[in-house]
Formats: C-alpha cells, sequence, structure tokens
C-alpha cells in the first residue's frame, strides 16, 4: 500500500488557546530574592508584532543546575523546574519572572533556552538567548560559531527588570535560530 502526502500543518494558531496554564510564565515566586524578568516582543518579517505566538524557556538554576524535579505544569510557589511558558499578549509581547542562570559548563555562558510556536510555522522554531557581560560569552562554543554581525540577534538587552529579548521571525533582524535534529 502506498500513501499519498499531503500538504504540511502549521503549528498553531490554536496552542494560544489551549496551552497556557496559571503561572505558566512564573518561574518563581513574586517574593523571590533573585527574581526576574526576561521579556520581549516577537516580530513578524515585516516588523509587526504576533500577537498569538507562544514562547517556552528552559534554563539552569543560578549555580549552573538543570533542574529535573517534576512539576512544571503545577507551580507550588517554592520548587524551580526551570521550565516556562509564556503566551504573547495582542501588541506580541511576553514575559516570565524566574532567576538569572548560571553556566551549566566551564567555558559556556548563562543562556536561556528559548522555543517559538507561531502561526504560519511548519515546526517549533529554537534560539537561545545569551545574558551580557558573562565573562564567556566570547568562548562559548555555539554563539563563537555564529557570524559576528549576527551575534547581537542572540543577546538580551539588560533592563531596570531583567533582560529583554526581542525575537524576529523573519527580515533584516532575524533572530538566530538553531536546527535541531530528528532521530
Amino acid at each position: 500500500m502506498s500513501l499519498t502526502p499531503t500538504p504540511g500543518q502549521t503549528v498553531g494558531p490554536f496552542f494560544h488557546y489551549a496551552l497556557p496554564y496559571d503561572g505558566d510564565n512564573e518561574l518563581v515566586p513574586s517574593g523571590h530574592p533573585d527574581r526576574i524578568r526576561l521579556h520581549g516582543t516577537v516580530f513578524d518579517g515585516k516588523g509587526m508584532p504576533i500577537p498569538d505566538a507562544l514562547i517556552e524557556i528552559r534554563q539552569a538554576d543560578t549555580d549552573g543546575s538543570v533542574p529535573t524535579i517534576p512539576g512544571s505544569l503545577r507551580r507550588d510557589g517554592f520548587s524551580f523546574t526551570g521550565w516556562g511558558r509564556a503566551k504573547t499578549d495582542r501588541v506580541g509581547h511576553y514575559s516570565f519572572s524566574t532567576v538569572t542562570p548560571g553556566a551549566t559548563r566551564d567555558g559556556e555562558a548563562p543562556f536561556f533556552a528559548v522555543c517559538v510556536f507561531a502561526r504560519g510555522l511548519l515546526d517549533r522554531l529554537l534560539t537561545r538567548a545569551y545574558l551580557p557581560g558573562s565573562g564567556d560569552l566570547d568562548d562559548d562554543a555555539l554563539l563563537s560559531g555564529v557570524d559576528a554581525d549576527r551575534r547581537s540577534t542572540l543577546i538580551a538587552v539588560p533592563d531596570e527588570t531583567g533582560y529583554r529579548f526581542d525575537i524576529h521571525l523573519q527580515g533584516e533582524s532575524e533572530t538566530v535560530f538553531l536546527q535541531h535534529w530528528k532521530s
């Protein structure tokens, strides 16, 4: 029996309504002493904000350890799971309350692993948000492998509450996205 190929399906926009849950973007509670904000706007190829994207992050704790405890979907108010999900609002903005990640290995710069879901995409997009001011930025294997003129698309900008990381899906300011392997 032979099967006829069918057209690919995009990854959204249904997830914007079906996947958010209480506390999804709050990796740490409001009273946490090391709480920072990672936030930004998701833009399309024409520079227009995308109001129905979904962003997920995975990160190390402040000491560089990657949490392996369960419970990301049911926040308990004190366990740091290192994973969060945020939908963009009507002006394409997303926000996470979290902690500054530590480096997971010597010679690697601290970063947030970022996953982007948006309408029109056939698959998720993966990238990283590195933190400025880290002494290991120049030595990081992944970041140093990116053309110098595009590295800035992977580096968050500090602001008064933490870090801003805008994501451009296409265009002149396109964020560098990582290829993911399928086995």
